[in-house]
């Protein structure tokens, strides 16, 4: 795979960051707050036009159904749209929502019953980016420093954290993780995301942006 444009070929990439671009800055970070997910991006305006599906989605990964619940009904209150209503699935519980600027979040769990409460603890998020050819996008990020933690042929790819961003870095088919969350494969623009890393930055492929971040920046 050849990358799109690239500025620079030197020190490897990290995920230090996820930057979600939204219309209305306001509006997000007040949504963001009240679904209780906040710290793990960050926001910044923009106009960039994109319509259909974006080709990603933030994963949230928790320990049991009444927490799934619990983020998914915080989500809805703040103004989220219900692509997927939380139910059990042969892998555990989870639902899918769409945020107000578009951004689209599952929440999941491989728990089937609960042991307590709802306790709005978030276990791990990953990026999921949706890509045409997942064989090709690994090797090109491998080639740019990452290392992988999980891989399942073309199917599915989780890179290693680096311990720089609370979020992982996943690969999946696009047209795979369209109709998992529920929504139509096609979209054009903007993926209205941008990554950041500790090289400097580049587009991939698929039209993912990567932009250089500061030195211990945070979501």
């Amino acid at each position: 795979m050849v990358m799109a444009t690239k500025t620079s070929t030197a020190a490897g990439i990290s995920l230090t960051s996820v930057t979600l671009e939204v219309t209305d800055l306001a509006a997000a970070r007040t949504f963001y707050r009240a679904f209780g997910v906040d710290e793990y991006v960050r926001l910044q305006a923009s106009q960039a036009p994109s319509t259909g599906f974006r080709g990603f989605t933030v994963a949230l990964t928790v320990s049991q159904p009444a927490t799934v619940d619990g983020f998914v009904e915080a989500a809805v209150e703040a103004g989220a749209v219900v692509l997927k209503p939380a139910s059990k699935s042969f892998w555990g519980y989870g639902g899918v929502v769409q945020a107000p600027d578009g951004t689209i979040w599952k929440i999941a769990t491989s728990a089937k019953k609960n042991t307590g409460p709802d306790t709005r603890t978030v276990d791990e998020v990953v990026l999921l980016l949706g890509v045409e050819d997942v064989k090709a996008t690994k090797q090109c990020y491998v080639g740019q420093g990452l290392s992988v933690a999980k891989s399942f042929g073309g199917k599915y790819v989780e890179f290693a954290s680096t311990g720089n961003s609370p979020v992982k870095l996943a690969l999946y088919k696009r047209a795979a993780l369209a109709k998992d969350l529920g929504v139509p494969a096609d979209g054009t623009g903007s993926h209205r995301v941008v990554l950041g890393g500790t090289a400097d930055g580049f587009t991939d492929a698929d039209g993912f942006v990567w932009e250089a971040a500061p030195a211990g920046a945070k979501p």
